[in-house]
């Protein structure tokens, strides 16, 4: 398959494995493509995601989160993420944002999450990145629990994800508070 075609519906396979340190090296060969390919003003492009964790071990997809003036201004710039491998899922569930996923040889790479500023999903995705970099013991516990419901899933990405999600909501949570004690410091 030619990696710049669209996503074909398949079950993903969902494998957990140990950190790789060249994961970040992988978020900014893809990030110069995203933002040589746009069109309108990149504010900010982090690495976000278990990938971005040291570390953690991770799905070894690079998660991005994009951040552009206008969220909508992304509607007019899906031909050229398209042509860059990347396929458009507008929304995809979470209301404001548009949702953009990267194939090569089959397989998913990099998942990007864009916002327009202001939008809070950029603070939620930030803060639990940040809290996870600064609180190793939690970075371990969700190392071990994606471990553990990976292998339980049966390749499952539903049930995968509903595996983590009472850690993560709780961790979200607990990563906003952090994050808002240390901007008012």
């Amino acid at each position: 398959m030619d990696e710049h075609q669209p996503f074909l519906p398949k079950m993903r396979r969902v494998v957990v494995v140990p950190s790789d340190p060249a994961w970040p090296t992988m978020f900014e060969r893809i990030a110069a493509d995203v933002r040589r390919a746009l069109s309108c003003p990149v504010i900010n492009l982090d690495h976000i995601g278990s990938t971005s964790v040291p570390g953690l071990p991770a799905k070894p997809i690079i998660d991005m989160l994009l951040e552009v003036d206008r969220v909508e201004l992304l509607d007019d710039e899906t031909a050229r993420l398209q042509a860059i491998g990347f396929h458009a899922w507008g929304e995809n569930g979470i209301a404001g944002r548009r949702y953009f996923t990267k194939q090569k040889s089959g397989e998913r790479i990099a998942h990007m999450h864009a916002f327009g500023t202001g939008d809070p999903g950029l603070t939620r995705h930030l803060a639990f990145r940040d809290y996870l970099r600064a609180h190793p013991a939690v970075a371990l516990e969700y190392g071990e629990l994606k471990e553990r419901v990976a292998a339980a899933s049966d390749h499952d990405i539903d049930a995968y994800m509903d595996g983590k999600d009472a850690f993560i909501k709780h961790h979200e949570a607990e990563a906003l508070r952090w994050s808002k004690e240390r901007s008012e410091l």
